[in-house]
């Protein structure tokens, strides 16, 4: 079988960029957010992809734009602590109490 070596024109590249970047901007932050156990992915994975798209060097103008916000808001990440809403419950928070049925007949 024989393989053939597939070559991107400049607009189906940029394209290719574009579909990443979106995707890099929709899950970001979710992932950084994660769950009780902390991050899904890491602020250095989501770092080290925009520095790759960076280091294409064919960007253009509105995508440079884009990561470079993307780079902005990872810093913004590490350097603020998380929101109180989104961190967990004290270990030692008591249940709220059940309230108490009537324990009266009725005829």
């Amino acid at each position: 079988m024989e393989r053939t070596l597939i070559t991107l024109t400049g607009s189906s590249h940029a394209a290719l960029i574009d579909r990443d970047i979106a995707h890099i901007a929709r899950v970001m932050r979710p992932s950084l957010q994660g769950d009780l156990g902390g991050p899904i992915l890491p602020v250095t994975y989501w770092r080290k992809r925009l520095h790759q798209l960076l280091d294409t060097g064919n960007l253009s103008h509105a995508q440079l734009c884009t990561v470079d916000s993307l780079l902005l808001q990872l810093d913004r990440f590490e350097a603020e602590p998380l929101p109180v809403w989104n961190a967990p419950a004290p270990a030692a928070a008591a249940p709220a109490p059940r309230p108490r049925l009537a324990t009266g007949r009725h005829r």
